[in-house]
């Protein structure tokens, strides 16, 4: 046997797309620094970049090709965190990065990203975005091998995965921080896991509250269950005609909002099926299923044929199928979340704490740049370098790497990012600093998010408010031209 001969690469069976958006719904967090920008998938939560969480869920499943999808401007940041920190962490992944050059004010959804990059993605594939934190008992795997199973049993070409969202507390009143999320309508089979129907917010919009149910779905599926108490994960596995579809209905910007709706609906309607079956009919060799299949009691005449080839295996040709698989995760089972908003990302960061804080055994350990008589609870994460001064009290908090905490500060239910200055005698409660945010000395701020880059005045008082750059620096410009003109003008600035 020759061992030195060169064996060939053997692809994995799916490609993972992972997208990282610009992150309008996180601003100001995710607002420019000056040139610099503030991608959203290295936002941390728990002291990490959200994006590794997502890759440390993707390795253990066996795919290793990551097509990673970012803004143009944002291709540097994260190609320097993949390129070091990502790729000692997670050496079994290839992380193919690739950018488009959207706008942030116009519209380019998941649908037109996946149509864009078609040329790579040669086969099934997982669309996962960045900001989707899962629970340890959600493994990939459960989701991938849903999929090979549906796939194999009536050629379904796609897996959804919803969650139970746990209650957030502590919002700020009001909508300060942008509009709450609305929760999404869904009409679902418990005993098939079937995804029925989606009431996307556009066509509640042109409806009454009422939603209409039409009666083809309901002699298909008699027990279906009508809920608004799951949130979409945003996490697809798809076969690869998928991608057909997308090009065939380019209208469709969204996968989730619109792909995922309109496919849904034809489920149900015969005459849509028979439009699209040349797309929706793959040819698949199951010989280590067919046989389970054919006999099963489950499997549904004439949804699945098989055939006998020359070898004596049984292969199996499906019929067309637009049957959208499901997999609910109950809150019961651990706490899933996406990073979508504001109030999201603030909630996630602090349950990371409570998680560490139950897992921790012993005493924390000691920081070296925490000065003694300082009070940090059991609850709290500090980053690499950062100092911590004299009486200085931090509680159910997450501190980034690089900051400075000034004497007698007092920091609560807080999230401050890498590279701020909190002086001496400062408050924050409920608060998200953005990073080389500085605050002033015996300022105090309520339920607040800044920019990066934004400096509290000392003795600030600010509640329930988004303090972004703009907000000082021009009042400031103004002011200085003001001044300006009054000096070259004189008194004759009063003619005016």
């Amino acid at each position: 046997m020759d061992f030195e001969a060169s064996q060939p690469i053997v692809k994995s069976e799916f490609i993972a797309v992972v997208l990282a958006g610009f992150g309008r719904e996180l601003q100001p967090l995710t607002s420019n620094h000056g040139d610099e920008p503030c991608p959203k998938a290295l936002l941390p939560i728990g002291n990490k970049p959200m994006i590794d969480h997502v890759l440390a869920w993707l390795e253990p499943s066996g795919i290793t090709d990551v097509l990673l999808v970012c803004p143009t401007p944002h291709r540097r940041s994260i190609a320097d965190h993949v390129g070091s920190d990502a790729s000692a962490s997670f050496p079994s992944l290839r992380i193919d990065l690739q950018t488009y050059g959207d706008p942030q004010d116009s519209s380019f959804g998941t649908g037109s990203i996946l149509r864009t990059f078609a040329h790579r993605i040669d086969r099934d594939f997982v669309v996962l975005p960045c900001d989707f934190i899962p629970p340890p008992s959600l493994q990939l795997t459960t989701v991938l091998n849903k999929f090979r199973m549906e796939s194999a049993s009536d050629g379904s070409i796609l897996t959804s995965t919803w969650y139970e969202a746990p209650p957030q507390a502590d919002k700020p009143s009001g909508d300060e921080w942008g509009p709450h999320a609305s929760p999404t309508s869904i009409v679902w089979d418990e005993r098939s896991e079937s995804l029925l129907q989606i009431e996307v917010p556009d066509s509640i919009a042109r409806k009454t509250d009422d939603i209409e149910i039409e009666m083809s779905l309901l002699s298909m599926y008699p027990r279906l269950k009508l809920t608004n108490k799951l949130q979409d994960s945003n996490v697809f596995v798809c076969h690869r005609s998928v991608l057909e579809l997308l090009r065939k209905k380019r209208r469709l910007e969204s996968l989730g909002k619109g792909f995922l709706p309109w496919l849904c609906k034809i489920n149900h309607r015969r005459s849509k099926k028979q439009a699209y079956k040349t797309l929706l009919q793959p040819y698949r060799k199951m010989p280590t299923l067919a046989n389970a299949l054919k006999n099963s009691t489950l499997n549904e005449p004439g949804t699945v044929t098989y055939k006998e080839e020359d070898d004596g295996r049984i292969t199996t040709n499906h019929g067309p199928s637009t049957r959208v698989g499901l997999i609910v995760h109950k809150a019961g089972d651990g706490i899933a979340a996406r990073a979508s908003n504001l109030y999201n990302y603030l909630d996630i960061n602090r349950r990371f704490l409570e998680q560490a804080s139950q897992n921790q055994t012993g005493p924390p350990a000691k920081v070296p740049l925490v000065d003694a008589k300082a009070q940090i609870s059991v609850d709290s994460s500090i980053g690499q370098s950062t100092r911590v001064e004299e009486r200085a009290v931090i509680k159910k908090s997450v501190v980034g790497r690089h900051c400075v905490i000034g004497k007698m500060a007092k920091i609560v239910g807080c999230v401050i990012l890498d590279h701020c200055v909190v002086e001496d005698g400062a408050k924050l409660e409920g608060c998200i600093l953005g990073g080389s945010t500085k605050v002033g000395a015996k300022a105090e701020l309520l339920k607040c998010v800044t920019q990066a880059g934004f400096e509290v005045d000392a003795g600030g008082h600010y509640r329930n408010a988004k303090l972004e750059i703009s907000d000082w620096t021009t009042a400031g410009a103004y002011d200085d031209e003001e001044s300006d003109e009054d000096e070259e003008s004189g008194e004759e600035s009063d003619d005016v």
